[in-house]
């Protein structure tokens, strides 16, 4: 009888490979020179780990050696310099890609040329071929375009030739174009990536112009950002010739519409620049926006060419592997933020608090114009959820141009309020100029428990609900009184976490924190205290600095806050690392573990991110119910779990699955 493995007990995770853009030193028309850079360099990258490395182009003799491209002897030493190239690489697992002059059938091509395992494996014709300004390339190469599903000679081996090729390393599958090819209305990249390309890699020699690298930076970003993958750039660099051209060695890579790494113009030295690549992320990415694939089934099919030295994209290990490292490891990624809602940069971040604050602002004006309602309600608790919404809503009416006293905002004080956030809840309205109100809920909640026979001094879930219901019931009522909408107050966090009462603050008549994170909030009432008067930046401030909590458990002894919310369920800025990397890329929660031990080294342990863990996904699929019934808020971000079209989940859908991948990797920890 033949033995099954035990495949229960290991665990699937992701490659991020490692891609690079090299920009050697050149000697234009000085091929052994050139030969030189080309593999220290490769072997430097290799033994850095990269699984991809891309050089200029034409960079085996050099971009400026003009009507040079003629003479047979440049073009042949050109050719036996790929053999050397890929012999002295042998041993190197990357997929390197150069640019070379090559000869077919009586014809020149500017090619990019992919060699590994010590083999050229593959060369990609330049289509696009500029004749302007100083740029004469028809005057010696052909385009490639139409060449497909060809082959040709090189050092008497035959290879595949044509723009059909794709190549398979380190988990990326790679796509090629050439310089000029990324500058035309429809670059070859779009195709490449609609039939497979994760990465495209850039062989180019742009000179530079006043303004001319902006716009490369944003046309790269751009590229990457369409066409949802990884965009290499390498352009030719110090050695290349100044009689009329100045070429100053950009490097550079974007990933899904942002550069992530970037070299030094103008360097009189070999450089180069990595980045890790999130392939799963990419792929899910792609498989979320529908339209990424519309009319690939029409394009002519493709080559794929693999890498002699290829390694998995994914490979099992046990759990205890894992756990404890070794090669399931991510030591050395970097840039994992542990905030992925909030832009590390200052400047970016200002700019994305105020077109956040925009959106939620225009949200609910389309609502209140629709409706017709003059008037909102809102509860104000004190705490950063409602501070938010309240100033959302002033803005909203300010924009209308209508009064803030038509804002009736209602502290009501309960069982658990303590006098700062009272206080601060009170004197926010005041400093706003809104119509303050308050209402106690203990009277109401006492004769409450008294009907249906809850002890209240037993602190359960109907002792806590009934005050949010309460609170509710009297925003509601109010609304009708005075002809107005209830806005609500609860954030993404806490809707993924089902942190809110049923039918209590979970329900309003229109929620505008409902796509905001909790870890986003926080900036977002900086941003604006940073824009208001001197008092309401004091207790803005002071709202920022109050512990997050329901405030439904009566206070400790000295006043202060007895329910902490993160002590209860956890850090909130793990919980919206977890709701990130689970809702924007669908991620296993094995890969999300090995990306939190790098966001947050040093600062939470792998126990502490595996029980907090655990605690998300047992919660995110038990509290589905609730979003199933959430109300109408607008969408600001990428990540949102609105039941009319982000988030789609049945409320009795099974956790399991990812519990019991959880609960291995805390069995292999504590073993």
């Amino acid at each position: 009888m033949s033995s099954c493995p035990n495949i229960n007990r290991e665990v699937t995770v992701s490659r991020f490979p490692v891609v690079a853009a090299a920009v050697p030193r050149v000697r234009v028309g000085d091929i052994d020179f050139n030969v030189n850079e080309i593999v220290g360099l490769s072997k430097k990258l290799d033994e850095e780990g990269a699984d991809v490395v891309v050089f200029p182009e034409l960079c085996v003799t050099g971009y400026t050696c003009a009507d040079l491209f003629m003479q047979q002897t440049l073009l042949d030493r050109a050719e036996n310099a790929l053999r050397t190239i890929a012999c002295d690489l042998a041993a190197v697992k990357a997929l390197v890609i150069v640019g070379a002059p090559l000869r077919r059938r009586g014809r020149l091509y500017n090619c990019a040329v992919a060699l590994a395992g010590g083999n050229i494996i593959g060369a990609v014709p330049k289509i696009h071929i500029p004749d302007y300004n100083e740029f004469y390339e028809k005057r010696w190469f052909e385009s490639g375009l139409g060449v497909e599903g060809e082959e040709m000679y090189v050092t008497g081996e035959t290879i595949p030739f044509g723009t059909d090729l794709l190549f398979r390393s380190g988990g990326a599958t790679v796509g090629i174009e050439i310089c000029e090819d990324l500058w035309v209305p429809a670059p070859p990249s779009g195709r490449l990536a609609r039939q497979g390309a994760d990465v495209i890699v850039n062989l180019s020699a742009s000179d530079e112009l006043i303004g001319k690298h902006d716009y490369l930076r944003g046309l790269v970003a751009q590229q990457s950002g369409r066409c949802r993958c990884a965009y290499v750039y390498a352009s030719a660099g110090w050695g290349e010739s100044s009689t009329d051209l100045v070429f100053s060695g950009n490097a550079m890579i974007a990933i899904d519409g942002r550069i992530v790494a970037e070299g030094k113009r103008f360097c009189p030295s070999s450089q180069s620049v990595t980045a890790r690549v999130d392939i799963d992320g990419l792929g899910s990415d792609r498989m979320c926006v529908r339209s990424f694939f519309d009319g690939a089934e029409s394009l002519p099919p493709v080559r794929t060419l693999e890498n002699p030295r290829e390694s998995l994209t994914r490979k099992s290990f046990t759990v205890e592997e894992m756990v404890r490292g070794g090669k399931a490891s991510l030591d050395g990624l970097k840039g994992v933020s542990p905030t992925p809602f909030v832009p590390a940069d200052s400047e970016r971040l200002d700019a994305h608090c105020e077109e956040i604050t925009s959106i939620q602002a225009w949200g609910l004006m389309r609502r209140l114009a629709v409706t017709g309602c003059k008037k909102a309600v809102i509860g104000i608790s004190g705490g950063l959820d409602s501070t938010l919404a309240l100033l959302v809503t002033a803005k909203a009416f300010d924009n209308l141009g209508l009064p803030r006293e038509n804002i009736v905002a209602i502290t009501m004080p309960g069982m658990g309020t303590t006098d700062r956030t009272h206080d601060n809840a009170w004197n926010l309205m005041g400093e706003l100029g809104v119509t303050r109100r308050e209402i106690p809920i203990g009277k109401a909640v006492a004769l409450h428990f008294s009907d249906i026979g809850q002890d209240p001094e037993r602190h359960d879930a109907a002792y806590e609900n009934s005050q949010a219901r309460e609170r509710t019931q009297i925003l509601m009522d109010v609304a009708n009184m005075v002809g107005g909408m209830v806005i609500g107050t609860g954030d993404l966090s806490e809707l993924a976490l089902g942190w809110c009462t049923y039918n209590g603050d979970q329900m309003s008549m229109y929620g505008v924190n409902a796509s905001v994170p909790k870890t986003l909030v926080k900036y977002l009432v900086s941003w604006h205290a940073r824009r208001g008067t001197d008092e309401a930046r004091r207790l803005l401030e002071d709202i920022i600095d109050t512990p997050i909590s329901p405030e439904l458990i009566p206070a400790s002894s000295d006043g202060t806050i007895e329910q902490k919310t993160e002590d209860l369920v956890g850090p909130y800025e793990l919980h919206d690392f977890y709701i990130f990397h689970t809702l924007r890329y669908g991620r296993r929660p094995i890969d999300i573990f090995r990306l939190a031990r790098v966001a947050f080294a040093g600062k939470y342990d792998d126990a502490t991110v595996l029980k907090w863990m655990r605690v998300f996904y047992r919660r995110f699929f038990s509290q589905q119910f609730k979003r199933s019934a959430m109300p109408d808020g607008p969408k600001v971000g990428s990540v949102c779990l609105s039941p009319r079209g982000d988030w789609r989940m049945p409320s009795d859908a099974s956790s399991a699955l990812w519990l019991a991948e959880v609960d291995r990797m805390l069995e292999a920890l504590n073993k």
